[in-house]
């Protein structure tokens, strides 16, 4: 069954564009005649993330920085995915056009009261709104932290780097790169190099969808953020002892360790290391429409300055010897969670 997802993942923007020549996909055109992949049933069949680390940082600091100002009374907030929404509509998503002082002047745009749509001059903002909430949408908000026998509650990012803060890892952009194991696809993830028993980070809150042995991946965890819209991807997890506690159907909190960086997977013989190198394989995939979870349609984002931008927010962990397990430090409690 995976082997089929994958294949259909692998082929899933060559299809999109088929479907857009025959006119089933009804797009719309940006400024620079880019293609808005919205399907005839009304859900978004593709994004390119093209999103860079810089604008990101830059559209985090206007929303800290807008977000106080509103609850003092002055302006209106305005938050990261409008940001680079708007971004995204003015420069028909080619971000390197754009600039960290161009997100500061749409914040201030907004903070006096200008509306985003407006700043964005574009028809097809709808789209980005909703492609890069999201991609987005569990990046910044509401949130607490311990303090003592008290919680206190806060509001910022609530997102983790996927490898615990103090671990050396390496990476660079493989997104879309050959793989031929079983099958040749292109790689649907993002590889971070790193050393066996490396805690693994739970990058944002969620639902613990699945986990155990996958013939491509090894040892995995998949985690739904509460939302629904993002399923994140863990793989080739330490053999023998790939995970911290996980099971399906668990809540987990953002920055708490899931599990172990390893080298397992490649192969159909259960907790096998089949991996050159030690690494961890992490996706992200959007969800518009339930169909899209493990159909020919699904939507991995390449995350290399994704991960970039979270580099600088990773989570302090600690080594629990009655347990021999790492516990994270920094992990937080998501106030968008179900009760």
């Amino acid at each position: 069954m995976m082997r089929k997802n994958i294949r259909r993942s692998a082929v899933c923007k060559a299809i999109y564009i088929v479907l857009l020549t025959l006119a089933v996909v009804l797009p719309t055109l940006t400024r620079d005649s880019e293609a808005v992949a919205v399907s005839a049933d009304g859900y978004i069949k593709w994004v390119d993330f093209d999103v860079t680390a810089e604008l990101l940082r830059a559209a985090l600091k206007c929303d800290l920085e807008t977000y106080e100002s509103a609850k003092s009374g002055s302006g209106v907030h305005a938050d990261l995915v409008t940001l680079i929404a708007i971004a995204a509509a003015r420069t028909g998503g080619d971000f390197k056009s754009c600039s960290a002082a161009d997100v500061k002047s749409y914040a201030d745009r907004i903070s006096a009261g200008e509306k985003p749509e407006d700043i964005a001059k574009s028809k097809n903002f709808a789209y980005y709104l909703e492609a890069y909430g999201a991609a987005l949408g569990g990046f910044v908000g509401d949130y607490a932290v311990k303090d003592g026998d008290m919680l206190s509650k806060r509001y910022g990012l609530k997102v983790f780097s996927p490898i615990a803060g103090g671990y050396y890892y390496s990476d660079f952009d493989d997104f879309g790169a050959s793989r031929s194991y079983g099958y040749r696809r292109p790689h649907l993830g993002h590889d971070m190099m790193g050393s066996v028993g490396t805690p693994i980070i739970a990058v944002e809150s969620g639902w613990v969808e699945a986990c155990g042995w996958n013939q491509y991946g090894g040892w995995r965890i998949g985690i739904r953020s509460f939302d629904g819209k993002r399923y994140y991807y863990y793989a080739h997890l330490r053999r023998g002892h790939p995970y911290c506690d996980i099971y399906e159907g668990k809540q987990v909190s953002a920055g708490e360790v899931i599990g172990y960086l390893g080298m397992t997977g490649y192969s159909s013989k259960e907790d096998t290391n089949n991996i050159d190198t030690p690494h961890l394989h992490f996706g992200v995939q959007l969800i518009f429409d339930q169909s899209q979870k493990d159909g020919w349609n699904q939507i991995w984002l390449d995350l290399y300055e994704y991960t970039k931008f979270l580099s600088k927010y990773r989570a302090e962990v600690a080594y629990d010897r009655e347990s021999g397990e790492y516990f994270s430090k920094s992990a937080i409690i998501d106030l968008s969670a179900p009760d």
